[in-house]
């Protein structure tokens, strides 16, 4: 290809893919499938790979992340970026409007205006109501149109340049179009703030795969939100997959443009942002009281975390002359929603070891009735929560339950300790094997650095037989707690090496199950190899990631002897799971466990025959409720099969929610999207037609 020729497919892919980009994130609505996008992006990376004089600072790959920082430098804000002064009641927020309505009153601005009033109140004040998204605050740059900076709040006078980590956002414009506003022209200078956050479906994801590879959790998505943000590998940040929701235009061409703050937040549509979807232009505080009352139902369904409302004055020259005190804007304020809080006692702090060494701190609660549930443990996340929150064994405790993330202590009732109770201090010694633990430099996490500490190997076991890995029949959680103990396992590859007649010898294994074990075993031998990779617990490869990998290099030797290039250009595997896979494969132990495992008679070519084309190619599908014929990880499994994508939650990007009795809030989030429902009785004649034979 010449170089003419790659410039005109270049600009050809940038904008095809920046389209695709605003259909999907800005008007929901999706154009191609994600194979599809995936393909058009993965072409533009290597032709820019190829012509590197071609590449541009506004080009869509840049959302895949460039190569690591070594430090954030520091950025002093034209505008300060202050905090709000919050209010817990409706009464709070009539006063703010009373403190508007005195302040506008004193310049005589609310006299002279004609239109609203009200008998009891006398002239209204025209408000904004929007949605408070608890995220992280972010300003955002823009020089004739292109994104030079963007910008954490910091201290409110100075911030964090991450320019780098938010280009990994797709919602977030790298060049804006040429705006009617400006008579067809780009501002020269465009600075607008809003919020980055992680989505609820995407933080459950990224948990989940922490929980299966033994790592510290997320408190919530807010932190994990803020803690990637804060990333220096902007690879690893565009894997988080954040988003970003536009709330102000702060600064345009030297100063504003619209009368109201409403028609501005039309304008930073119109060139492609996201703004805040859940908002309501209200004539005087009444109508944004009701507003707040019809916001509070439906809030729980969303997919971004939210704590309140945001109400600002709309006029934006009425916004100037109530100013701002040394810490807030007088045109502003927080309304912020009770969460759901409960009280109990604390009666014990357990340390769980997770498979990767990361100790855990897990209350034990006096069961407590909570968001419609019996609570009785709670997330302490991590030696320093427990530091911070100072919390000892017999407190009284306040827990709280944000949507579907697991019950967390969020403060010690001290008024409440009578006694004199002992200070908890974190184990200096792994609670399981002894040995010491460690704590890296930068981490919070507290490690057993022992790999052959029995927490660890039992938690590796247990993940390898499961029914979605090797799926080991007969070789249980108790019976993998026996055999350690005993030391009969001491490695993955030791399952391999049982003996049936020393096995035979424990307590209540007879003949039969003895019998059943071993024919497990040998089955195991047989799995698919998408399994294999699954069971050997790789950081950050799931089970689909592990499908992709299998139907790619076809057998686990090619997928060891795999370069880091050759992992980066399998489509759908991200810069933190190639890193990760490259990193396991590379190293002694792995090798050494994988050697065994073929010694042993374990297959590593079983690749599992993809269907051809058919209804469920490249559709992500959900499977909820319970289902008649099949399991859940069944139907996922024959999903992937057939082409589809499994996923464990709903969202816009949801082809379609298979569900069983007893669907309950995937059922209502797929209705309220709009995403095509299908009963079981269809699902198996979608199957047949798509080449099922069961």
């Amino acid at each position: 290809m010449t170089k003419p020729q790659a410039k005109k497919e270049i600009e050809k892919l940038r904008k095809e893919i920046e389209e695709h980009n605003r259909r999907y994130y800005v008007e929901a609505r999706p154009a191609i499938s994600d194979f599809e996008f995936d393909k058009l992006m993965r072409r533009l990376v290597d032709l820019e790979a190829e012509f590197p004089e071609l590449a541009a600072p506004d080009s869509p790959s840049r959302r895949v992340g460039g190569e690591p920082l070594k430090i954030f430098k520091q950025v002093k804000h034209r505008i300060p970026m202050l905090s709000l002064d919050n209010t817990y009641s409706v009464e709070e927020v009539r006063d703010f409007d009373v403190r508007v309505r005195k302040g506008l009153e004193k310049t005589g601005v609310l006299k002279s205006q004609k239109g609203l009033f009200d008998e009891t109140t006398g002239a209204l004040v025209p408000y904004f109501a929007e949605e408070k998204i608890d995220g992280v605050s972010i300003s955002l740059k823009y020089e004739k149109g292109l994104f030079v900076q963007g910008a954490t709040r910091g201290n409110g006078e100075v911030g964090d340049d991450i320019t780098e980590n938010l280009k990994t956002l797709r919602s977030i414009p790298l060049r804006l179009p040429a705006s009617q506003n400006f008579r067809g022209k780009i501002p020269a200078v465009l600075e607008v703030r809003g919020e980055a956050f992680i989505a609820k479906s995407q933080f459950k994801k990224i948990n989940l795969e922490k929980e299966k590879n033994g790592e510290e959790l997320f408190a919530n998505p807010r932190n994990a939100c803020a803690g990637s943000l804060k990333l220096l590998d902007p690879k690893m940040v565009a894997s988080r997959k954040l988003d970003a929701f536009m709330h102000g235009l702060v600064f345009v061409d030297g100063g504003p443009v619209f009368e109201t703050h409403s028609e501005a937040m039309t304008f930073l549509k119109s060139l492609g942002f996201r703004t805040i979807p859940n908002t309501a232009l209200c004539n005087g505080i009444e109508a944004v009281t009701r507003f707040m009352d019809a916001y509070a139902a439906k809030r729980a369904r969303l997919d971004y975390e939210t704590d309140g409302l945001v109400i600002k004055v709309d006029r934006l020259a009425e916004q100037k002359l109530l100013g701002m005190t040394t810490k807030a804007p007088r045109w502003m304020i927080a309304y912020k929603y009770a969460a759901e809080r409960a009280e109990t006692t604390l009666e014990n702090i357990r340390i769980q070891v997770g498979r990767t060494g990361v100790l855990t701190p897990v209350a034990d609660l006096k069961p407590v009735q909570l968001g419609g549930t019996t609570v009785s443990r709670a997330s302490l996340h991590n030696q320093d929560e427990i530091e911070r929150l100072d919390v000892r064994i017999g407190d009284h405790v306040l827990i709280e339950k944000s949507g579907e993330i697991i019950p967390k202590v969020i403060e010690v009732l001290k008024d409440k300790r009578k006694a004199k109770l002992a200070k908890f201090h974190y184990p200096a010694e792994c609670p399981v094997c002894g040995s010491k633990v460690h704590q890296v430099e930068g981490e919070v996490a507290v490690r057993c650095m022992n790999p052959s500490c029995a927490a660890q190997l039992k938690g590796r076991l247990r993940h390898f037989v499961q029914r979605n890995a090797m799926d080991i029949e007969g070789l249980g959680s108790v019976w993998i707690d026996q055999l350690v103990e005993k030391g009969f396992l001491t490695s993955l590859e030791d399952i391999y090496a049982l003996n049936f007649d020393e096995i035979m010898t424990l307590e209540r294994m007879g003949q039969k199950s003895t019998e059943n074990l071993f024919e497990g075993i040998r089955q195991s031998k047989e799995r698919p190899l998408h399994r294999l990779i699954y069971a050997l617990g790789i950081p950050d490869v799931g089970e689909h990631a592990a499908y992709i990998l299998a139907a790619r290099f076809g057998s686990l030797d090619q997928l060891a002897a795999a370069s880091h290039d050759d992992l980066m250009a399998v489509p759908e595997i991200g810069p933190v799971t190639a890193s990760s896979a490259y990193e396991f494969f590379h190293e002694k132990s792995a090798r050494k466990t994988l050697e065994k495992l073929k010694a042993a008679g374990v297959r590593f070519d079983l690749v599992e025959k993809q269907e051809q084309a058919n209804f469920f190619s490249a559709k992500t599908c959900v499977v909820t409720g319970t289902l008649e014929k099949l399991e859940r990880d069944q139907a996922e499994a024959l999903l992937r099969r057939l082409g589809a994508k499994p996923s464990g939650s709903v969202s816009r990007k949801t082809d379609m929610l298979i569900v069983g009795e007893s669907a309950g809030s995937k059922l209502a989030k797929a209705r309220e999207l709009g995403v095509r429902i299908v009963e079981e009785k269809e699902f198996y004649k979608l199957l047949k037609q798509s080449g099922w034979d069961g």
